[in-house]
């Protein structure tokens, strides 16, 4: 039975990439206070992790093949990592702007995410 195609996620992926921007910039900013040392390595695993492993079908280019949880538990990672951060580095207006892009993200994905399950 061949799989069902790939949703257009394009709309979600714009909400995607804006999450995934404010991660890399909000959880360094958070971890700094702490150490240097964890602010740099959240950036290298919150952009290396994803761009190194991901789903057949999902991306153009594979580099480490992985079932769609585990690029399903990525983009979580990048969602929770944008919100928490956010509330600890930044104003509690900005903060809350982000959760609710973190939301909407979160809801626009479930289509593709139904998908990266099935296969």
């Amino acid at each position: 039975m061949p799989s069902a195609p790939r949703p257009d996620d394009r709309v979600a992926s714009a909400f995607r990439f804006a999450t995934e921007l404010l991660a890399w910039v909000a959880t360094p900013w958070a971890l700094a206070q702490h150490s240097v040392l964890l602010a740099v390595l959240s950036v290298v695993v919150l952009i290396g992790l994803p761009t190194l492993l991901s789903t057949p079908g999902d991306k153009r280019n594979v580099i480490v093949a992985v079932p769609g949880p585990v690029t399903i538990a990525l983009v979580l990672l990048q969602l929770v990592a944008a919100v928490a951060a956010a509330w600890v580095a930044w104003h509690v207006f900005a903060a809350a702007l982000v959760s609710v892009l973190a939301l909407v993200t979160l809801v626009l994905e479930l289509p593709r995410w139904r998908w990266l399950v099935s296969r």
